[in-house]
């Protein structure tokens, strides 16, 4: 398991599913990977967050009325097995918004741990999943790199017939 530091979430991907566990110990939850992105359901994000249920639906809705995110593309609706009614997951864009409003301990750390990630992201220009790139080898990021360095020359190109 990645640990980004001793207060920061820690994630784990094992084929189409993510563990998620606070650095406390007390979260640990199985949720989707879909299309590279992370689906929950509010329940899941209460967990995750530390806060009630109610919590966490009044700060999707706002997220959605307020009109940060459009909600068709965020929500999925699944039946789950047991489940009176379908059950909605929110991508990861919601989880992020919502993580940005919640107020717990476990809240702070998720916005800690996710500006240091933006602030990486920002200062190098670029990202790079560790785990992903052991389990996948070296092959996806030299074909990342090639696409990249193909666009840059074809944008050099063009700047000089400019």
């Amino acid at each position: 398991m990645a640990r980004i530091t001793e207060d920061h979430l820690e994630q784990q991907a094992l084929d189409q599913v993510i563990f998620f566990q606070a650095a406390d110990g007390q979260v640990s939850l199985d949720v989707r990977l879909e299309a590279d992105t992370v689906w929950l359901s509010q329940a899941q994000m209460a967990e995750l967050f530390g806060r009630e249920r109610s919590v966490i639906t009044r700060h999707v809705g706002n997220v959605f009325r307020e009109g940060e995110l459009p909600e068709k593309s965020n929500v999925h609706f699944l039946h789950i097995a047991g489940a009176d009614r379908p059950v909605g997951f929110y991508s990861l864009d919601v989880i992020i918004s919502v993580g940005y409003r919640v107020k717990s301990p476990r809240g702070t750390q998720f916005r800690i741990w996710a500006t240091q990630v933006l602030r990486q992201h920002l200062i190098q220009g670029y990202s790079l999943h560790q785990r992903r790139l052991q389990e996948r080898g070296l092959g996806d990021l030299q074909q990342a790199l090639a696409l990249m360095a193909r666009t840059l020359s074809s944008r050099v190109s063009g700047d000089r017939e400019n």
